[in-house]
Formats: structure tokens, C-alpha cells, sequence
């Protein structure tokens, strides 16, 4: 046995079953010692980018994640998806080959300081010098990873790739940590106090409350506190919970944002909330959380608990006071419920303005895919499509680039999640400027015959970078927010997968059944409008201010013939009004 091997043997007792990579030079020792073993599968995708962003939705969707890559221009290409992975505290090995160890430090081809590269990317980096200390290294970097839920690295210089093994007695199963974090009586009792003393309290619940989903309903139901939760938390609170009034932030909507921000209690559940405009000023604020780092990152904090969202509830529950009023959660509760008629209005196919509407297609895939799919949402107007037009119910779970913000996780992230769920959907809704980033693996899906959904959300335009610019007071670079596309669904069947263009709304249903029916990953080219207008829950002078100058702006640049300008008013005037018919 050899030290890949030995690596290889660690990680198939872990439970690894795919390493997502690009093969080469200092990784071939690893990718030969695969060849001789059937529990873990190379998957060789195109481009490194796609491996990391494969591998983080396994660990977010409760494995390790492995990506590999050779030395150092491989391994630079590894990064964003890293990034990502450890943005969203997901467990993910990344293994990287290096140059033989003689080379080390003499500028050698290819060489780079991968140490320093990846230093704030990674919790932990084992580096291996020696095949003696390369099996507690290697442990000890997956243990980090998985009891940290973050990024950790091995290096594996070409040489000592092939050498003996060594220490193999050493090898055990990776502890993991079932211990949870019980706060001080004194602690709760403070919060508890605050609330009790309290007319009305707000919930704005995060991603830490996955495992307490139970715990934090029976909390909101005894406070009568109506649930804001983020947009990692929407698959944990759907739009049909009780108690859920939506999301608040750049994305949100009014209820969800009044909820926050109207409330004489704020309590902030498992969240690191980054939107500091969009969390109260005068109200008291408690927050709970098992990284004690966060607690008042964000805003000034009344009172403070370190704990497990699922140990600490039960303890507030207990020393809280029922509240019997409830006005303040049934107003919000009612707004709700008028928002969401009023969204799916919106989106009704009825509405059959050409290019179309994208919330018809958010709307059709969160009615026909399955209870238990999984939905990658990538970064930009998709996010905005999907989680205001659908509803993360059952056993249905979202995945993203939701906090790192990057483009392109839609595809790569689906691959990933469709091989650790061969019998669930997967669908991802991704802009084309996300899409044209990544498109070289729908091949790889093809290869793997990974039934993966994309719905590509074809305007030719970079639209959220044109809000961005609005919101700025900025008239929109037309020629740098275009895209110029080719057919997606044609696309698709060159690489071997099936696709169809959806230019009209009678077909729109049609095409997301075909999508849910498809064996073969399945694109569904959506061309809608460019001039969907998507604004925050609460606009304030600031906002308005400079929206109001982009779009004077925007006004004489297309009265002095800037035709781009006046096809942007037109779609936007044109898409407002067919939807208010």
C-alpha cells in the first residue's frame, strides 16, 4: 500500500463515495490507486471551479465533500467553490497535488505557495512531507472538517504519493462530536425576562434552526411571535408554516421585513444576518447561537445566549410568559397571505407577454417537482424568482451560493447533489450569465447520466448587476450587462442531454413536466424579460433617491437614441402592467 492508497482507505471509512477533480502530473498517483477500488468514483468533470462547487453540495447536503486537483494552476481553480463551501459551513476536503518535495521552494514549474493561497480559505491544511506522518495528518484535517462543518486541505506531493505507506496502525474511525451547548440559567433567564416584559416579539430565524424546526413553532406559538426567516432558512420555514410571514433583506417582502422591524423584541434564532439596514435600531434584541462570535455581529444585542437552537428553546419556552394578544402576528399573518395571492397572480401563464415573465416558471417547478426535491438556487434574479414565487415545503431542501454570493453554483452544485440523491429531483434555476460560466459539465452530467433539471432564465442581460446599478443612481452599461446566448436547448442535445426553448407561456407548464420526466439532464431555455422590475420590502429616501436619478438618466439617454435605454423602459413599463391585469 502506498500513501494515495492509504489516503483512499481513510476516506472510503468515512463514507466518501465521489472525488469530483481534473486529473494531472501530481494527482496521477491518486487517480491510478482509484482505478483498483469500486467504493469511491472519480468523477472527471472540465473544470476544477465545477469540482469544488460539486463537492460543497455534498457537504451541505450531510456528507464530505472531496474535490481534487492537481498542482498549482489546478488548484487555484478550486477556490471560489472552497469559498463558497466555507461561507455556507459545509464540510468539504479539498486535495491538492504539489511538486516533489525537492523542488519546494525554488520557483519549479507549476510551483505555487499553496499554503499561503488557501490560508483563509481553510480551516486546517495538512501538509504531507513525510508517508510517517501522513496518516495523522490526513485524519486530522477530515476531523476538523467535519466537527468545524468547514474547508480543510492536503497536500500530496508527487513523490510521496508513491512511496510505502507507513503508520497504517494508526488509521481509525474520524470522531465526530454529538456534544450540544447548554447554556447558563442566568442567561436565559435575562432573555426570558426581556420577552416577558415585551408587548410584541419578532423571530427572525436562520439556517441554525434546522434541527429545531418543532422547538422554534412551539416558541413562536406561545409568544405569538410571527417567524422571519433568511433565505438559507427557507426550506426549514416554508410559506405554508404557521407562524411564517417570509424573508426580509434586499429580497424580501413587507411582512417579513415589518415583522423585524417592528417588533418591541427582536430574538435572532441561528442567524448571521448580514443586512444591518434591515434590523431594527430602537427595539431590544436577543440572540441565540452556537458560534458565540456571532452574537452582536450584527446589531447592538440586549441579551446574548450561546447554545444549540434546539437545547436552548426549550429552556426559554419554560421561563417565558404565554402572550395572549395576538394582533400583532395576525396583521402580519394576513399581509402574508395577500402577498402571496397576489404573486401568484402574477404568475399565472394567463399573463402572456412575450419575452416572459420568470416568475411563471418559478411558480410551475415549485408546483409539479416532487415533495422531497432539491433546489439550487444560483446567485442573482433567480434568488429572487424562487424564493418570492416558491415554497420549499416537505422534505424539499435549497442549496446556494447564498452567503459567499458567487456565480455559476447552479449546474456543478446540481451535479453533486443529483450522485449523493440518484432518487431524488434536482432541479437548479440559474441566470444564462450563471449559466455561460459553467455549461462545459452539463457534458459531465451527460456522461454520468445524471438526470439533473436546469431552468436557465434567458434574458441576455446580467439583471441583477443592472438593479445593483440602479439602486446606485447609475443609468445601466447596456453593452456590459449583455449576454449574447446561443440556443441552450440545442445546446443540450449536442452534449447528448434533451432541452427545449420556451418562448411562449401555453408552453411553459408543458416544458417543466417534460423536465421532471427526463432520465437525461434536461435544460429548459426560458426566455423571459429583461425588465422584470424586483424592489426590497421597505425603499427608504436613499434608495429612492438614487433609483429615481438612474431612471432620469436612463430617460435622456434614450431621448438622445439610445435605443437599448428605450427597449429597458419598454420591457419594464410593459412586464409592470401585463402583470397588474
Amino acid at each position: 500500500m502506498n500513501v494515495s492508497e492509504q489516503l483512499l482507505e481513510i476516506l472510503k471509512s468515512e463514507g466518501v463515495k465521489h472525488i469530483f477533480g481534473v486529473a494531472g502530473d501530481a494527482l496521477n498517483p491518486l487517480v491510478t490507486a482509484l482505478d483498483d477500488q469500486e467504493e469511491i468514483k472519480w468523477i472527471k468533470v472540465k473544470h476544477e471551479g465545477n469540482a469544488s462547487y460539486a463537492a460543497f453540495a455534498q457537504g451541505e447536503l450531510g456528507s464530505l465533500g472531496v474535490c481534487a486537483s492537481t498542482v498549482g494552476p489546478g488548484a487555484l481553480h478550486l477556490i471560489n467553490g472552497l469559498y463558497n463551501a466555507k461561507k455556507e459551513r459545509s464540510p468539504v476536503l479539498a486535495i491538492t497535488g504539489q511538486i516533489p518535495v525537492e523542488h519546494i521552494g525554488t520557483n519549479y514549474h507549476q510551483e505555487a505557495d499553496l499554503t499561503k493561497i488557501f490560508e483563509d480559505v481553510c480551516d486546517h491544511q495538512a501538509i504531507i512531507r513525510s508517508p510517517e506522518e501522513a496518516p495523522r495528518v490526513i485524519l486530522r484535517a477530515i476531523r476538523i472538517a467535519l466537527n468545524n462543518n468547514s474547508v480543510c486541505r492536503i497536500e500530496l506531493p508527487a513523490d510521496i504519493a508513491l512511496m510505502p505507506a507507513k503508520n497504517q496502525d494508526f488509521v481509525h474511525q474520524v470522531f465526530r462530536s454529538d456534544s450540544s451547548i447548554v447554556p447558563s440559567e442566568d442567561a436565559v433567564v435575562a432573555a426570558a425576562t426581556i420577552i416577558n416584559q415585551s408587548k410584541t416579539v419578532g423571530i427572525l430565524a436562520g439556517a441554525g434552526c434546522r434541527e429545531a424546526k418543532k422547538e422554534v413553532l412551539a416558541f413562536a406559538e406561545k409568544l405569538k411571535a410571527p417567524i422571519t426567516h433568511t433565505v438559507r432558512a427557507s426550506d426549514i420555514f416554508d410559506h405554508s408554516t404557521h407562524h411564517v410571514v417570509g424573508l426580509t433583506g434586499l429580497i424580501g417582502n413587507p411582512s417579513g421585513y415589518k415583522a423585524v422591524m417592528e417588533c418591541d423584541v427582536l430574538v435572532m434564532l441561528g442567524t448571521d444576518f448580514p443586512y444591518t439596514n434591515f434590523l431594527p435600531k430602537n427595539s431590544k434584541t436577543i440572540q441565540i447561537d452556537i458560534r458565540p462570535e456571532n452574537i452582536g455581529n450584527r446589531a447592538a444585542v440586549t441579551s446574548g445566549i450561546h447554545g444549540d437552537i434546539k437545547n436552548v428553546i426549550p429552556m426559554l419556552i419554560e421561563k417565558c410568559d404565554s402572550k395572549e394578544n395576538d394582533k400583532f402576528l395576525n396583521d402580519l399573518t394576513a399581509e402574508f397571505k395577500k402577498w402571496k395571492e397576489s404573486n401568484m397572480k402574477e404568475a399565472d401563464p394567463s399573463h402572456d407577454m412575450e419575452p416572459l415573465h420568470p416568475q411563471m416558471f418559478a411558480k410551475g417547478i415549485s408546483d409539479i417537482a416532487s415533495d422531497d426535491a432539491v433546489f439550487v438556487i444560483d446567485t442573482g434574479t433567480s434568488a429572487i424568482w424562487s424564493t418570492n414565487f416558491m415554497n420549499f415545503h416537505s422534505e424539499r431542501r435549497i442549496i446556494g451560493s447564498f452567503n459567499h454570493g458567487s456565480m455559476a453554483v447552479g449546474l456543478p452544485a446540481a451535479i453533486g447533489a443529483q450522485l449523493q440523491y440518484p432518487d431524488r429531483e434536482v432541479w437548479a434555476l440559474v441566470g444564462d450569465g450563471a449559466f455561460n460560466m459553467s455549461l462545459q459539465d452539463l457534458s459531465t452530467a451527460v456522461e454520468y447520466e445524471l438526470p439533473i433539471k436546469i431552468l436557465v432564465l434567458n434574458n441576455s442581460e446580467l439583471g441583477f448587476v443592472k438593479i445593483e446599478m440602479e439602486e446606485a443612481g447609475l443609468a445601466p452599461n447596456f453593452d456590459a450587462l449583455e449576454v449574447k446566448n446561443f440556443d441552450f436547448a440545442e445546446y443540450a442535445k449536442l452534449v447528448g442531454g434533451q432541452g427545449v426553448k420556451v418562448k411562449h407561456a401555453k408552453d411553459a407548464l408543458s416544458a417543466i413536466e417534460q423536465a421532471k420526466q427526463s432520465k437525461m439532464p434536461f435544460i429548459i431555455d426560458a426566455i423571459v424579460n429583461s425588465g422584470e422590475l424586483a424592489l426590497p420590502p421597505k425603499i427608504g429616501f436613499h434608495e429612492a433617491k438614487n433609483f429615481g436619478i438612474s431612471k432620469i438618466k436612463e430617460m435622456v439617454k434614450a431621448f438622445n437614441g439610445d435605443e437599448k435605454q428605450w427597449e429597458n423602459i419598454k420591457k419594464e413599463v410593459t412586464g409592470y402592467f401585463d402583470k397588474k391585469i
